[in-house]
C-alpha cells in the first residue's frame, strides 16, 4: 500500500484531544509508554485516499482529528458511503489482514497509527488494551444498529437531522456545551455527500436544511457551518428518546 502522500507529525499523549476517548483511554503511564514505541502519526489531505479496500494493512490507527469516510464498491462500479470515522474512531481490525473498506479523508486528518503485529501483541497482555477495543466494538455495532433504524424508518428531516446530530455529539463543543446549550459544528460532508449517505436526493437534502434552517432548529453561515441553539430540539427533529450521549 502506497502511503507516500502523508504528511508525519508529532502529538504529545498528555495534550491529545482524543485521549479520554480513544483505544488508548484506558492505559496506563507504563502502558502508554509501551504504545509510544509502536506509533506514529500520518497526516492526509481532504480528498486523499487513506486506504484502498482490499489492501494489506500493516497497521491501526485513531483519528486524532478530522474526519474521513468509508465507502464500499459494489461489483458493478457503484459506490456506496457506509460510515464516516470521526475523532477517536479506530481504523484497521487486528487478526485482519485486508481492508475491508475504502477510507477517503473528508477534511484534512490525523491519524495516530500503531505498528500492527507489535501493537497485536501488546493487547494479549494488556488486558485495558484489549477491553477498550472490545467496548469500541460493541459501541459500533449499537451505531451500526441505529443507523439500520435511521435508513430503514425515519423521514428525510429525521435522518438530516440525525446526522448533524451524530457530527454535533462526537464535535468537542458539543461535550463542552452540554444538552440545552448552544453548539456550534463544521458539516465535514458536501450535500451531495449527505444525500448518497442517508439515501437521499441532493432537492430533499437541501429542502430539508433549509426547512431546519427556517424553523430556527439550525442557524447555517456559508456552506457548512452550523450553530444549534439547542441541542434537546435537534435531538427531537432526530426522533431520539435518548439523550445521545450529550453529558448532562
Amino acid at each position: 500500500m502506497d502511503l507516500a502522500p502523508a504528511r508525519f507529525n508529532t502529538h504529545d499523549c498528555g495534550t491529545c484531544p482524543i485521549r479520554e476517548r480513544g483505544v488508548c483511554a484506558r492505559c496506563d503511564d507504563r502502558e502508554l509508554e509501551a504504545l509510544e514505541q509502536i506509533k506514529y502519526y500520518r497526516s492526509y489531505e481532504a480528498g486523499q485516499t487513506l486506504v484502498w479496500s482490499g489492501d494489506q494493512m500493516d497497521f491501526v490507527a485513531s483519528v486524532v482529528t478530522g474526519i474521513a469516510t468509508l465507502t464500499q464498491t459494489m461489483e458493478d462500479g457503484r459506490r456506496q458511503m457506509v460510515g464516516l470515522l470521526l475523532p477517536s474512531d479506530f481504523v484497521g481490525r487486528p487478526g485482519r489482514a485486508c481492508a475491508a473498506y475504502d477510507v477517503t479523508a473528508t477534511t484534512d486528518i490525523v491519524m495516530c497509527c500503531f505498528r500492527k503485529k507489535p501493537f497485536e501483541e501488546m493487547m494479549e497482555g494488556t488486558p485495558h488494551l484489549a477491553q477498550r477495543l472490545l467496548e469500541m466494538t460493541l459501541d459500533e455495532l449499537d451505531a451500526a444498529r441505529e443507523w439500520m433504524l435511521l435508513l430503514g424508518r425515519k423521514t428525510a428531516r429525521e435522518k438530516i437531522a440525525s446526522l448533524i446530530t451524530i457530527i454535533a455529539k462526537r464535535d468537542a463543543s458539543a461535550h463542552a456545551a452540554g444538552r440545552g446549550g448552544g453548539v456550534t459544528v463544521d458539516l465535514p460532508l458536501t450535500r451531495e455527500a449527505m444525500a448518497d449517505y442517508l439515501g437521499l436526493t441532493l432537492e430533499t437534502v437541501s429542502r430539508q436544511i433549509s426547512a431546519l434552517r427556517r424553523d430556527k432548529v439550525i442557524v447555517i453561515e456559508g456552506k457548512r457551518h452550523v450553530t444549534i441553539p439547542d441541542m434537546d430540539r435537534l435531538l427531537e427533529e432526530a426522533g431520539d428518546d435518548a439523550d445521545g450521549g450529550i453529558p448532562a
